[in-house]
């Protein structure tokens, strides 16, 4: 017998490893201090364990978050990968233009 389907919002707390692409009307620059600013020292407090251009991975608590970005005709193509922080990493990829 199949499970029924459930929404996304709903099992989003329960999800280990996330991934995840969108698009957003921020630049590389502007998405990555949104980045840092989210889920650094200053935000959830997770590590900056590798920071070049269009790559960001953050670690700590068990988990981490792994952004690789890169332009995308007008708008910047963002690829985000997590374990244990799925919840948060819906919210970001939520509150992005």
């Amino acid at each position: 017998m199949k499970a029924p389907p459930c929404q996304f919002n709903e099992i989003v707390g329960k999800i280990k490893v996330l991934s995840m692409e969108v698009r957003t009307a921020l630049s590389p620059e502007e998405l990555a201090e949104r980045l840092k600013t989210f889920f650094g020292k200053e935000g959830l407090g997770l590590d900056v364990k590798e920071d070049r251009p269009g790559c960001i991975t953050f670690a700590g608590g068990g988990g981490y978050v792994s952004a690789d970005f890169c332009p995308e005709g007008e708008k910047t193509r963002l690829h985000i990968v997590t374990s244990e922080r799925a919840v948060q990493v819906k919210t970001f990829v939520s509150g992005l233009p």
